[in-house]
């Protein structure tokens, strides 16, 4: 018979903290991805723009363990796989994990002030707003996490 190793305990403060630590991450992700859709919405990627995402979404703690420099680095990321590939459905993919969530709201906004960022909203943002709304309000929330559902 084979020798069972002992399983690793996992307490439920450590749980919450994966969940807490996961949570922002996605939360993050959305809102970078909806910053970055707002400044290349008009062809110009504006350091306002990042800039406001930035400050924003530290200001407001949506995402409290994330520090400024894993905001700023989330934003560039997003900008990156956005600039070569603006479908529908990468942005679908994208804001899926939140949308039909009460942070839903929370994207639109951030949205907004990325898009107020250089004191122009052009017809181009506009759009790009209207699709994050379109999104974040219509698709159906998501379930949480198979590995939060077993404990």
């Amino acid at each position: 018979m084979a020798e069972q190793q002992p399983r690793p305990r996992v307490t439920t403060a450590q749980l919450v903290a994966d969940y807490i630590e996961h949570r922002d991450e996605e939360v993050m992700q959305a809102l970078a991805a909806a910053g970055a859709l707002v400044a290349l919405a008009d062809g110009k990627l504006e350091t306002a723009e990042r800039d406001e995402l930035v400050s924003f979404v530290d200001r407001q703690g949506f995402a409290p363990t994330a520090a400024r420099r894993d905001i700023a680095a989330a934003f560039d990321q997003k900008t990156r796989e956005l600039e070569g590939q603006l479908s529908a459905n990468a942005v679908v993919e994208t804001f899926r994990p939140l949308a039909g969530r009460s942070l839903a709201s929370v994207v639109v906004r951030t949205a907004e002030r990325v898009a107020a960022a250089d004191r122009k909203i052009h017809a181009c943002e506009l759009r790009a707003l209207k699709l994050i709304r379109l999104v974040m309000m219509t698709l159906p929330a998501q379930r949480p996490l198979a590995a939060f559902r077993e404990h």
